[in-house]
């Protein structure tokens, strides 16, 4: 059996994070296991493809089980597959969201985080080409900025926010409008594994196992001293001196816990799993943002390149609330469950950020190969549904504003005649989809439903750690790469004792 001081399991963004920190010290040997491919598809590093990267060889092609609130529909659930996971294949925008997201976790019992805390590691993981250095990270490794390009399709877009009703933002609140800092370097796509992995990859403390399917937690009692893990069909065994810490994403790290005996007891039970650790929690909590789109056709093409400038609206559906809605252009009009359509147009996207409904991922049975159920239950709660039927509205009102003009010409989706509450929400339930930002699945708390605790370590297990998108208790008010990686620099800095400069 080979030996590590720890041993990550996922080659995501915030694996890659991990990985590359831990193995900063060469006497502190590190294994990161990925179950996807070492190396990306060509079509991976082109900012124009990753909408057709779903489905190919570097996803997972997650999908949930069919949904009550969107009229039985099933969704695809994209996850990368491959070192840097879902930042090799999403849309590459690095936002934080509002500070209102993070100070929610510690208000919900995940003790000292909030947003000043996670400051200096949301600093710590970008570099940021344009920025105020007191809230801006300036030497990270992600090179984050606002697209290098402008193009009048993108002015338009900001210019039609403002004259919505939705001025600048200051740079240091996110609410308003604003340009989208990007994940792009010369061009191309700039993922966790680019920006972490590949400086780090030649250390001779640092072992990288792709294609590594982990099957199971080795657990010795209450404590965890590895992982087993297939490759090619092999088995292979390895031992963590230290710590096992999971950072296989929302579905994989709470699944890997509940193959492992670790989770809801009697659902392991009815799977006949041993229970080791009975942690209702594993696997609960499951949210996502939910997203749908006003669509447009236009007189002419308003297609833009790749790593042109785009802006960002964060706005409340009320005064009362936090910042609840997003909205972003696309320059083609984008049908019901994110198919774009045909024409030439544009697609004001709204999206809900604190969503209230929450489902589950459960395992369907105990082979680790089989895909776990995940179901979020999108628009269980009569608050979403509301607040979406109202940001459509919003996204509606910058869709129609006088800075289209030039190119708009008419509303295709929903439809112009489509206005009471009761169409909208009947479209809303046709039309939406997921916005790829799942979280919760492992969170961070000190309830019964807490997975981890403020240090990130599995409650009643012992040298066992989870750090991504899992942890977190509520979802942030933005696309959530950067709030991952700032968990995972966290995470990396409770394992070495390392802090921020």
């Amino acid at each position: 059996m080979e030996r590590f001081d720890f041993i990550v399991v996922g080659g995501g963004t915030a694996g890659c994070v991990l990985a590359a920190r831990l193995s900063r010290d060469p006497g502190i040997r590190v294994l990161l296991l990925e179950a996807g491919a070492a190396q990306p598809s060509p079509a991976m590093s082109d900012p124009l493809t990753w909408p057709r990267l779903a489905g190919t060889a570097v996803d997972w092609d997650y999908r949930t089980v069919p949904q009550r609130g969107t009229d039985n529909a099933v969704h695809r659930w994209p996850r990368g597959k491959v070192l840097g996971g879902s930042s090799g294949i999403n849309g590459m925008m690095h936002v934080r969201g509002d500070r209102s997201g993070y100070d929610a976790w510690e208000r919900a019992g995940a003790t000292g985080w909030n947003y000043d805390t996670l400051l200096p590691f949301l600093k710590r993981s970008e570099r940021a080409v344009f920025g105020d250095p007191s809230h801006r990270g300036m030497d990270g490794p992600m090179v984050v900025a606002p697209g290098s390009a402008a193009d009048p399709f993108g002015e338009a877009c900001f210019v039609a926010a403002v004259q919505a009703g939705h001025p600048a933002s200051d740079g240091v609140d996110e609410e308003g409008t604003s340009w989208n800092d990007m994940n792009i370097v010369d061009g191309l796509r700039q993922s966790a594994a680019d920006g972490y992995l590949t400086p780090a990859a030649g250390r001779p403390n640092l072992t990288i196992r792709a294609q590594a399917h982990v099957r199971r937690l080795l657990l010795e009692g209450s404590s965890c001293r590895g992982v087993e893990y297939s490759i090619g069909g092999e088995i292979y065994l390895s031992h963590a001196d230290r710590e096992v810490v999971l950072a296989a994403g929302v579905i994989g790290s709470p699944q890997l816990l509940l193959l492992s005996g670790v989770g809801p007891g009697q659902q392991l039970r009815d799977l006949g799993i041993d229970v080791v650790a009975e942690l209702p929690g594993v696997g609960a909590n499951l949210h996502d943002h939910p997203k749908a789109g006003v669509a447009y056709t236009t007189s002419r093409s308003v297609r833009t390149s790749g790593h042109s400038r785009k802006p960002r609206v964060l706005l409340r559906t009320e005064p009362s609330v936090v910042p609840d809605i997003q909205v972003i252009f696309r320059d083609v009009p984008m049908g019901a469950r994110w198919v774009p359509g045909a024409e030439d147009g544009y697609t004001v996207v709204y999206s809900l950020m604190t969503p209230a409904s929450r489902g589950c991922v459960r395992l369907a049975s105990a082979d680790p190969y089989a895909p776990p159920l995940i179901d979020p239950n999108y628009l269980a709660e009569e608050s979403d549904p509301r607040r979406m039927i109202t940001g459509l509205r919003l996204a509606r009102h910058i869709g129609e504003a006088a800075a289209f003009a030039p190119w708009r010409d008419k509303e295709l989706f929903p439809g112009p005649g489509i206005r009471t509450d009761a169409e909208l929400g009947a479209h809303l339930r046709h039309s939406m989809s997921t916005y790829f930002h799942p979280v919760g699945t492992c969170k961070i708390g000190n309830d019964a439903m807490a997975v981890v605790d403020a240090g990130l370590k599995v409650r009643g297990i012992t040298n066992l750690r989870v750090a991504d998108a899992s942890v977190m208790p509520s979802v942030v008010s933005a696309n959530t790469n950067a709030a991952v990686l700032a968990i995972a620099e966290r995470a990396a800095s409770l394992l070495t004792g390392e802090l921020p400069r």
